[in-house]
């Protein structure tokens, strides 16, 4: 992972170190590598989904880990100079900078109610679309519902789940999704 934060500019892994913090203080429901992915890639940085959750996942771990020890920042730099001796420099300098400034506020609680861990629901998308032929029938005329549900894992990983269904299937399943957010909003 630490030829891929190579790549990565300064200013775009500091907001990547941002977002794992206030994902960690449960500000927001997960890092949408997609998006920092498809940002990365729009300036000219080849890197991956994959290699960016990845990346994610290991700063993460670093920030909660430091976060349940209670590491000062000085602490934080001693640990890594001695465990990731491969780390850029300029990663090493964001970490710093961004544990330093907002370290403190990340309180990792040995709770088990709070360390259970589910996936986050962040945002529905639809769409309508017809269905005009297909390699084995040459009218079909279908209308079908195009359902992207963006789903933060309990890592943090935002992710999208698609999958089509008919109007009624359709009908159903956002009548049932409403009254499931209805209880939800009560708890």
């Amino acid at each position: 992972a630490a030829d891929k934060i190579n790549v990565i500019p300064q200013d775009f892994f500091a907001e990547l170190c941002e977002q794992i913090i206030q994902h960690l203080n449960h500000k927001i429901p997960g890092v949408d590598t997609v998006e920092l992915c498809q940002r990365l890639q729009t300036s000219g940085i080849e890197v991956n989904v994959d290699d960016l959750a990845k990346i994610t996942n290991i700063i993460s771990f670093l920030f909660s880990t430091a976060a349940r020890n209670n590491l000062s920042t000085e602490d934080l730099v001693t640990a890594l100079g001695n465990a990731v001796s491969t780390l850029p420099k300029h990663a090493v300098q964001v970490i710093r900078h961004v544990w330093n400034e907002q370290g403190k506020s990340v309180s990792m609680s040995d709770d088990p109610a709070s360390m259970a861990t589910v996936g986050q629901f962040v945002d529905i998308k639809w769409k309508l679309g017809v269905a005009m032929s297909s390699d084995t029938c040459r009218s079909l005329k279908y209308p079908y519902v195009t359902v992207t549900l963006k789903v933060a894992d309990p890592s943090g990983q935002i992710t999208n789940k698609s999958f089509e269904m008919t109007i009624p299937q359709f009908k159903n399943f956002f009548r049932q999704f409403k009254e499931m957010a209805a209880v939800l909003e009560t708890v």
